[in-house]
């Protein structure tokens, strides 16, 4: 790592928050930056009450945002330009929310495939509407995972990615559970994709990067999976505790916490594997799938030049505007 840090005061987005590695990270920037103010998106109120009772540390604030609706993430992309108005500049965004289905049949409110739609998607829109007012220097940490190299054994639980045009990624699928997995591979090659591309868009001083945290069998990523899938993803999961590679979420998200605020990981665009750069899979680096995610998603997120955002059908909707 380099000797540039992320520890001034000012604002950090963040969302994922509420459990897991994602609570840790949480708890950890609000314990140790005590001068930064936490911003945390959830779906339910009282996210924030209650990291600050269990930090003491009041400097913590939220938003309500449903990520798999489009009209929330810009309702709640301006709360928040607003609220750092009063907590200090935008200087961090750290995206964890994430989702694995157990089914690729089930949409987002915008007729998109919710895991590429939430996953890949929400990311896109939502950062694409804070970046006009991030301060510089500012840090950007998208989640990813190592399931996106279609070289990695997962011992059969996940499938590798498959990539596709875009277009085809964000329509429903197989209503089957090893096509849910796959759909989560694949969403996490599509965040490296986006990162990548967005480091070519942002200004000097201004970085992005996406951090795998490993396997951490302990964390609620098989929430949505059905009630099937929760069981074998803990009955696996105190199997895979034991491997020498695999981790926990309190050390996972104390990693996190730290790409977020310690010293520069490295280069913008960089893929941080358990706190340190490293290479992503060779598929990952790949300019032509990079600008093309970028540009469909522009269209998609209503972010294209005539401001409209398209549904999975091929069917424009206007998005909502906020006041």
């Amino acid at each position: 790592m380099t000797s540039s840090s992320n520890a001034t005061p000012g604002t950090t987005v963040m969302t994922g928050a509420s459990r897991g590695l994602g609570r840790v990270a949480a708890e950890h920037l609000l314990r140790h930056q005590p001068d930064r103010h936490l911003l945390v998106f959830n779906r339910r109120p009282g996210l924030a009450a209650e990291l600050a009772a269990r930090t003491g540390n009041p400097g913590v604030s939220e938003v309500i945002c449903d990520l798999a609706s489009f009209a929330d993430i810009r309702r709640a992309a301006a709360e928040a330009v607003e609220i750092t108005g009063t907590t200090g500049p935008l200087n961090g965004f750290l995206g964890n929310a994430g989702l694995q289905m157990a089914t690729t049949r089930k949409l987002t409110a915008d007729g998109f495939e919710m895991t590429f739609g939430v996953n890949v998607l929400a990311y896109h829109l939502l950062l694409n509407l804070l970046r006009p007012h991030f301060a510089n220097p500012a840090r950007i940490v998208v989640v990813g995972s190592d399931v996106h190299d279609t070289d990695l054994n997962t011992l059969g639980l996940i499938p590798p990615p498959r990539w596709d045009d875009p277009r085809e990624l964000v329509k429903p699928g197989r209503d089957t559970p090893r096509e849910g997995r796959r759909a989560y591979a694949t969403s996490k090659l599509g965040v490296i994709y986006l990162v990548h591309a967005m480091r070519r868009r942002l200004p000097d001083g201004v970085d992005v990067y996406s951090y795998n945290p490993g396997l951490v069998p302990d964390t609620d990523l098989a929430r949505d999976a059905g009630r099937v899938g929760r069981a074998a993803f803990r009955a696996v999961g105190k199997v895979l505790m034991r491997l020498p590679f695999a981790t926990d979420s309190a050390n996972a998200g104390r990693l996190l916490a730290e790409t977020m605020t310690g010293p520069r990981p490295g280069d913008s665009g960089s893929y941080v594997n358990r706190g340190e750069v490293v290479p992503s899979s060779s598929e990952s680096y790949d300019e032509r799938r990079e600008e093309e995610l970028w540009t469909v998603a522009e269209e998609l997120c209503g972010l294209a030049d005539d401001g409209t955002a398209r549904t999975a059908d091929g069917t424009t909707r206007t998005p909502r505007r906020s006041a």
